[in-house]
């Protein structure tokens, strides 16, 4: 039987702001399952941009400075809060009614909070770490119905790689209804999202290019795409041309956003697919309606993954059939240095924290 303490390292928000808003603790108190609830014993937890997007009130669509909207589910972040979604950890303790045979299984944690009354109604989702507390601990609890369990012999670190990547690009590959015969044009394919978009479209039959700063070429590379091409090249189409031999792509699964925006669209062929799910280079864009329409596109935004996603990403970790790009390591109280590098954007794949004794 694990002993739970009473206390508990954790990174906690006090605020949207700068870096000084997070602040960590070694005396906060350990978190009781409630009914239906697990308690996991984290440890390790991603990095991702819902993290920095949350502290600095990037959701906030209204511009207030009380952060009324500034949650990832468009409401208002309840401070003191946990972050962190990409969770790898063991389930330690059952709350009432949650089944008991979990604890000891080594699990992953589905991120996307659901009203389970209503499963598929997008307006009732939140995140973890954004609407309820997540990973940045070394206990966090969840629903029971978020855990899965994953059996593969990948350390803690490489499995908190997958989470809300391998789900965002399984999610995006699934609107846009990727297949053999497409060709998927992967903007950013250096971070985790876009690695896991490469890999993924494979697995769908379809063949990918990945588009990334010179730095990070051979990591890339690695991946297997038909081309890689520069982060923002000054004639998109001759760049395909000259690397795969045509100027058009089938899909467009965005990550990046800003000013390559409309030549991202510009190489669609006719009848193609755009799906985005982030806007690191921002989130103003210039859009031309004219080829939106006169082109026959198709435009999905892919934000929260409906259910069953989650496991069919978990059984393709069991199955080896994707692989962690873990770029490196933090302990819990480097935080700050981790999501520093983070935002930097100078790494390839993902960056991790760890749980283990300082």
């Amino acid at each position: 039987m694990t002993s739970i303490p009473s206390k508990m390292r954790a990174v906690v928000l006090t605020g949207h702001g700068g870096m000084d808003k997070l602040e960590f603790h070694s005396d906060w108190p350990v978190p009781a399952p409630a009914e239906g609830e697990m308690l996991v014993r984290v440890h390790a937890c991603g990095l991702n941009n819902t993290d920095v997007n949350t502290r600095t009130a990037w959701y906030s669509q209204s511009g207030g400075a009380d952060g009324a909207d500034a949650a990832w589910g468009g409401g208002a972040l309840a401070f003191p809060r946990i972050q962190g979604a990409d969770v790898a950890g063991t389930v330690v303790a059952a709350g009432a009614g949650a089944d008991a045979k979990w604890i000891g299984q080594r699990v992953l944690i589905d991120p996307w909070l659901r009203d389970w009354n209503a499963p598929d109604d997008l307006g009732k989702y939140g995140y973890f770490g954004s609407e309820c507390d997540g990973g940045f601990a070394d206990y966090a609890t969840v629903d029971q119905r978020q855990v899965h369990a994953v059996e593969c012999d990948l350390s803690d670190a490489e499995l908190a790689t997958f989470a809300t990547p391998c789900v965002t690009a399984e999610n995006m590959l699934r609107l846009a209804a990727v297949g053999a015969g497409d060709t998927v044009l992967v903007p950013g394919a250096s971070g985790g999202v876009g690695s896991a978009l490469i890999q993924l479209a494979h697995r769908r039959g379809a063949r990918s290019v990945a588009m990334c700063a010179a730095g990070k070429t051979d990591a890339v590379a690695a991946l297997r795409p038909a081309a890689v091409l520069p982060r923002a090249p000054a004639d998109l189409k001759a760049e395909l041309r000259a690397a795969i031999g045509a100027e058009e792509v089938s899909v467009v699964a965005d990550v990046v956003g800003g000013a390559l925006w409309p030549d991202l669209i510009g190489a669609l062929s006719r009848g193609g697919r755009y799906v985005c799910a982030g806007a690191i280079a921002g989130h103003l864009t210039e859009f031309d309606l004219r080829p939106f329409y006169l082109r026959s596109l198709t435009f999905h935004g892919a934000a929260a993954a409906p259910p069953g996603v989650f496991a069919d990403v978990a059984g393709c970790i069991e199955r080896g059939e994707i692989k962690p790009l873990l770029a490196k390591t933090f302990p819990l109280k480097d935080l700050h240095a981790a999501q520093q590098a983070f935002m930097d954007k100078k790494h390839t794949g993902n960056i991790v924290v760890t749980m283990e004794a300082d």
